[in-house]
């Protein structure tokens, strides 16, 4: 099968062939037709697959073939969870639409409002953007939402893990009832599934790899180690393996902030990307782990959703996340494409029950190795990191914050809501 045969039009099959393609990726085959024939899509696909351009080809393609030449309101809205999603998504629309009378523009918090509002002023067809930032501009009326036609949905698993649901029924409430609704997810839980509900009209269902898989081709290897020796032996793997570049998920931003201090002092060059990093901070550090001269990038989950890293050969988790599903995120980050890559994670032992949950969503067992002069503490208690226990996923839980609750009344909740999304998503 070619991009030839799935209906596109010729100016978008010129800039798919400038980037090198020719054969769709199993998600693009299986969304892009339905999306050109204007139905509502759920689709389902892991990390590094191919699934932005499944919509954003067939998208780009209905503007293009409808052409509203007397007005350049926004046609088109594309939501992602983080800043840098909405960025790389926002390059993969310029890039597809570059011999085609389209303007898309990005806009997220973290930087400032007024070049955003002049290109948006300008006239846009297609905005890519975050809910903060979204919403804020609305609330000024220096944006309207009332002529779009297609809605997309990005990442709405993260979304709803960040708390973003309330945000998601506000903007759904800014557009027209009558347009074309797509929704992209990693996996179709109950809470995905139930979103989907609300927004999607009689959805055509394509999913490219079976729910919670994770990627074939990466090597996974557990090494126990007791938790204080744990900066220690991750610093010894990069040293001694030589690794070049390395994506390291910690769960906390201050955890983040520590060893990537430690690792600066080791003589490994690292920087630290999450929430309360700048937009200009996180955009520098990036651009330095693509162009080596940074080796280690440091992050959080939600910092670390979105990131275009091609073919990165090794991610570790320094800690295990307490959510299943958030190891197959992280370690997707790597065997991209087709691509072999090593996923590492140091497990402590009040780590165990984690490591259990992830081989039970993965149907299968990790190889477990002990390095001499690591070795697990016997003496450790087995007992769960009391972090983010009992947090319900719809509530919008921020496993990056330092200030755990497990409780509260639904006012509280809110503001934790508010407080997380200001954090992520504004500045």
């Amino acid at each position: 099968m070619s991009f030839k045969t799935l209906g596109l039009s010729e100016p978008i099959l010129r800039a798919i062939s400038k980037k090198g393609y020719d054969t769709p990726s199993p998600i693009q085959a299986k969304a892009i037709p339905p999306v050109i024939e204007g139905k509502d899509v759920l689709a389902s696909a892991q990390t590094g697959t191919g699934k932005t351009a499944g919509f954003t080809l067939p998208l780009l393609h209905f503007l293009s073939e409808n052409p509203k030449p007397k007005y350049r309101d926004i046609r088109a809205l594309i939501l992602t969870p983080t800043r840098e999603l909405a960025a790389q998504v926002h390059n993969n629309v310029k890039e597809y639409s570059e011999f085609l009378n389209i303007r898309s523009t990005v806009i997220f918090g973290g930087v400032n409002q007024k070049p955003q509002v002049a290109r948006i002023k300008q006239g846009v067809d297609v905005l890519v953007a975050t809910p903060g930032r979204l919403i804020d501009l609305e609330n000024q009326r220096l944006l309207s939402l009332k002529h779009v036609e297609v809605f997309v949905l990005d990442e709405a698993d993260r979304m709803l893990d960040m708390g973003f649901l309330r945000d998601i029924e506000r903007v759904m409430k800014l557009m027209p009832d009558k347009r074309q609704n797509l929704m992209f997810s990693a996996t179709f839980s109950k809470d995905i599934k139930k979103l989907a509900y609300s927004i999607l009209n009689n959805p055509v269902q394509v999913e490219a790899t079976p729910e919670n898989t994770a990627v074939e081709v990466i090597q996974q290897k557990v090494h126990r180690v007791a938790k204080a020796k744990k900066t220690g032996l991750i610093i010894k793997l990069i040293s001694e393996g030589n690794w070049q570049q390395v994506l390291v998920f910690t769960r906390t931003k201050h955890g983040a902030n520590r060893l990537t201090k430690k690792m600066i002092s080791a003589g490994i060059t690292a920087a630290a990307i999450h929430g309360n990093k700048s937009q200009g901070a996180r955009t520098k550090a990036l651009a330095g782990f693509k162009n080596g001269s940074i080796r280690v990038l440091v992050a959080t989950d939600i910092a670390a959703r979105g990131l275009d890293i091609p073919l990165l050969p090794h991610v570790v988790n320094f800690e295990l996340p307490n959510i299943a599903e958030d190891y197959v995120h992280r370690i997707g980050r790597t065997g991209r494409a087709g691509a072999s890559g090593e996923a590492i994670s140091l497990v402590s032992a009040d780590e165990i029950s984690y490591l259990r949950g992830i081989e039970k969503l993965i149907n299968m067992k990790v190889d477990v190795e002990i390095i001499e002069g690591f070795e697990p503490d016997p003496n450790a208690s087995t007992e769960p990191i009391k972090q983010g226990q009992n947090r319900n996923r719809n509530q919008g839980r921020n496993r990056n914050s330092n200030s755990r609750s497990s409780g509260g009344n639904k006012n509280a909740s809110r503001n934790k809501n508010r407080n997380r999304r200001r954090n992520n998503n504004r500045s």
